[in-house]
């Protein structure tokens, strides 16, 4: 009977041994193998043959061996007090790959009761460790996002009490975690948004909004924004997260920006009526000096009186627009116009303006223009001459003998893009190296002497490097053994071809005698003898009126080709009056308006047009602007009639 039950036992046992989900090993105290289950060769994936090659300890991953072996080790010296021990590591299975695995060792002695065998239980906890793995990564991403986050964040149970906070939240606070766990948020956010929080968070996100400041430990209030969002486990609303974000130091920041912009709109507000201050004298300064030159017959010394006025005028000019150029491209209102044009014209053009000072000086000047340059560009012509204008300019300001040059070559072209790069050398006097940093700042002059003997403001080089860099380019001075000086600067254009023609640098507009009926409406006296004198001097019919009211009576019951319009005028201004005369006359008869205005910004004209006005004149008023407006305004009305 006891032979039988003890077959059955062991049938039971062979049958537990052979199918076991877990590994299960005999193995000497020399680390033999003696026998292995089934599942043991699956967890390693060598066969029962192959496992006997190896011996166990080559099995183990190598930075685990030190550590199970020293358990190993301990386990036998031990012996009898110590009869098993459990160790936690890696092992490595046939085809490389690594085992997470839970062993459990325990020794089987001989009859004397020496060690004998190892039996190991090995249990594979791979998919056990490596949802550990992401949760401890979950953990340490939620742990670094909420320790290093700029915002405060503070968790809560269901009854409003502070489980944990983050470092920012303790700055916010002037409290340490350990201060506010298990301590009601009330403290910091007032029992009132406590209860709102607790009651309503879940359905109405507007609460949120409500929590506006947070209480510092010393008294003093913090402004905030606040995000609420509830802790949901296993779909159950355990607690919540309140993100604060500090609010002070963002309006500080609007507060700023509010500063700097009203700052601006200050600027060019105050530069719009300096410029109108300055220009609407100087237009009867320059522009009754343009009607004596033009109008009337003078004798030697007369001329030269008046040249000297008129030198003197264009100069305070060309003073103020440098200003007003540096001004405008400092405020960052400085835009861009594309249009096609041919780079060489451009160039001439340039010259054509200076060569009178360049002959009188007896001056050599020529330019030459890569042969791989396409001939004509895309890009904003006006303000490629006005840098052109700036360095062509002082070269001949500051050359005494010799010439200036310009040379034009490509430095790369990709796509429709076309980066050129400009040299304007000449043989003056030069600049000194400890000069050369400085060049480019405004108002900054070489030298104290150069003050005294030279004209300009000083903005030149300041407006053309602001210029350049708004035209994705660079501007400097090569240094150069010797006199003379060489300034360089890089521009990016567009190597667009369209069949329109091409845009000069300056548009050159003809005059017609067929006489015009022409409304000046001008309040200041001076501006108006001026404008009238041009006008009826090319034959045209001129009525004069002072306010936007009487330019409204007159073109009710007179027709006239065109309106040339006064902006700041007493009354009506000439926008307001613009839009009534758009407004309320037919379209067919609605005559050309021109804006007449000292105010000289970019933005000035924009608004002008906006408001309905055709065509912009900047004061002073001067001859040839005034043809140019006239001829198209001749084109239009007879295309009209």
């Amino acid at each position: 009977m006891n032979r039988v039950q003890n077959e059955e036992e062991y049938s039971y046992l062979q049958h537990v041994y052979q199918n076991a989900p877990f590994g299960v090993a005999v193995i000497t105290v020399r680390g033999e193998w003696v026998q292995a289950n089934p599942a043991l060769t699956r967890i390693l994936g060598y066969s029962w043959e192959e496992l006997q090659q190896q011996r166990f300890e080559r099995l183990i991953y190598r930075e685990d061996l030190e550590t199970n072996l020293s358990q190993v080790k301990m386990l036998i010296q031990n012996y009898p007090e110590q009869t098993s021990v459990e160790i936690e590591g890696r092992y490595i299975r046939k085809d490389e790959r690594t085992v997470w695995a839970a062993v459990h060792i325990s020794i089987m002695p001989d009859a004397e009761g020496n060690p004998e065998h190892y039996i190991v239980v090995l249990n594979d906890i791979s998919h056990t460790k490596a949802a550990e793995q992401k949760l401890q990564e979950t953990v340490e991403r939620y742990t670094s996002l909420k320790r290093y986050n700029h915002d405060a964040i503070i968790s809560l149970d269901l009854n409003g009490n502070i489980l944990n906070a983050n470092t920012r939240a303790e700055q916010m606070t002037g409290c340490k975690v350990s201060e506010m766990a298990g301590r009601s948020i009330a403290r910091f956010i007032g029992e009132r948004n406590l209860q709102r929080v607790l009651k309503e968070a879940l359905n109405n996100p507007t609460v949120e909004q409500d929590i506006k400041t947070l209480r510092h430990k010393d008294g003093h209030m913090v402004e905030v924004i606040t995000t609420l969002a509830p802790i949901i486990i296993n779909n159950k609303n355990v607690g919540f997260y309140i993100i604060a974000k500090d609010f002070t130091e963002q309006r500080q920041l609007i507060m700023a920006k509010e500063l700097a912009e009203s700052t601006n709109k200050a600027k060019s507000e105050f530069l719009a009526m300096m410029s109108h201050e300055i220009r609407t004298p100087m237009n009867g300064v320059i522009g009754m000096t343009d009607l004596l030159e033009t109008t009337t017959d003078l004798d030697d010394e007369q001329k030269e009186y008046i040249e000297i006025i008129r030198k003197s005028g264009e100069t305070l000019l060309a003073i103020i627009n440098d200003i007003l150029d540096f001004s405008k491209v400092e405020a960052g209102m400085t835009e861009l116009q594309e249009d096609m044009f041919d780079l060489k014209q451009c160039i001439q053009e340039t010259f054509d303006m200076v060569s009178a000072k360049a002959s009188a000086k007896q001056l050599e000047m020529s330019f030459t223009v890569e042969d791989d340059i396409p001939e004509m560009l895309f890009g904003d012509p006006k303000r490629i001459k006005q840098v052109l204008m700036n360095l062509v300019g002082n070269a001949v300001k500051f050359t005494l003998h010799g010439g200036i040059t310009v040379n034009v070559r490509k430095v790369f072209e990709e796509d429709e893009l076309i980066d050129l790069e400009f040299k304007v050398s000449d043989t003056g006097i030069g600049i000194p190296d400890n000069k050369l940093e400085a060049i480019f700042e405004p108002f900054s002059q070489v030298d104290n002497f150069m003050t005294r003997n030279y004209e300009g403001t000083g903005l030149g080089l300041a407006i053309s490097k602001k210029l350049v860099n708004v035209m994705g380019g660079h501007i400097w001075v090569e240094k150069k053994e010797g006199p003379g000086t060489t300034f360089v600067f890089t521009v990016l254009l567009k190597n667009r071809q369209e069949p329109e023609h091409a845009n000069s640098c300056e548009q050159k507009e003809t005059s017609d005698t067929d006489p015009l009926n022409i409304l000046i409406a001008e309040d200041n006296e001076i501006n108006q003898i001026v404008l009238r004198k041009m006008l009826e001097k090319q034959g045209h019919a001129v009525t004069v009126v002072t306010n936007g009211h009487d330019v409204l009576r007159a073109a009710e019951n007179t027709t006239y080709d065109i309106i040339f319009m006064d902006v700041q005028m007493p009354g009506m201004n000439g926008l307001e009056t613009t839009r009534k005369l758009r407004a309320t006359l037919p379209k067919d008869s609605c005559p050309m308006i021109v804006a007449v205005t000292a105010n000289a910004l970019k933005e000035d004209r924009d608004i002008c047009l906006g408001a309905g006005m055709d065509e912009y004149i900047s004061k002073p008023v001067k001859s040839q602007p005034v043809l140019a407006v006239l001829e198209q305004v001749k084109r239009k009305v007879g295309s009209r009639r």
